[in-house]
């Protein structure tokens, strides 16, 4: 019996593989939905965005839970696909990012596709032996509490002098 190619990948891997399976399922909703330039990675900035703007890149990337590196990149190709604009803040440092009318004028089809995400997420959540969205909450929590890092130097073995 062959072992099928999932079963010899990394976590990292099997991570990635998902979250591709999943965004691309997305994005071709998006693109039949005739937004072929919104993209799944915009999603959590542009719901705080309509939640609330402007907001500063750094309040943006702690609000959707992502790096500040990260953020700065969705936002400049967000911005380069007309969904935001953004101004300098108090110091040269900090941008703060408001959502053009082209942005806002996505609100509804987004938030139709935001429920039916939410409703097929559910079903996959309700097809496995243990929801997906409850066990990738339970690993950031470990992970927030010990870091992978830590966990990698625990059973890295030592380097020679």
């Amino acid at each position: 019996m062959t072992t099928p190619a999932y079963a010899t990948r990394s976590l990292g891997t099997k991570l990635r593989h998902l979250s591709d399976l999943l965004d691309q399922a997305v994005a071709a909703r998006y693109h039949d939905d005739g937004m072929a330039d919104y993209r799944p990675r915009f999603t959590p900035i542009m719901r705080c965005l309509l939640a609330e703007a402007p907001q500063s890149i750094a309040t943006l990337a702690s609000k959707a839970g992502l790096t500040h590196s990260a953020c700065s990149q969705t936002v400049a190709q967000m911005r380069k696909a007309g969904f935001v604009a953004s101004v300098p803040g108090k110091d040269a440092r900090e941008q703060l990012v408001s959502l053009t009318p082209r942005g806002r004028k996505l609100r509804g089809k987004l938030e139709a596709h935001w429920i039916a995400s939410k409703r097929a997420a559910d079903a996959l959540d309700a097809e496995l032996p243990y929801p997906l969205s409850r066990l990738l909450d339970e690993a950031i929590a470990a992970l927030e509490r010990e870091p992978h890092s830590n966990r990698l130097a625990h059973y890295h073995p030592k380097s020679a002098p």
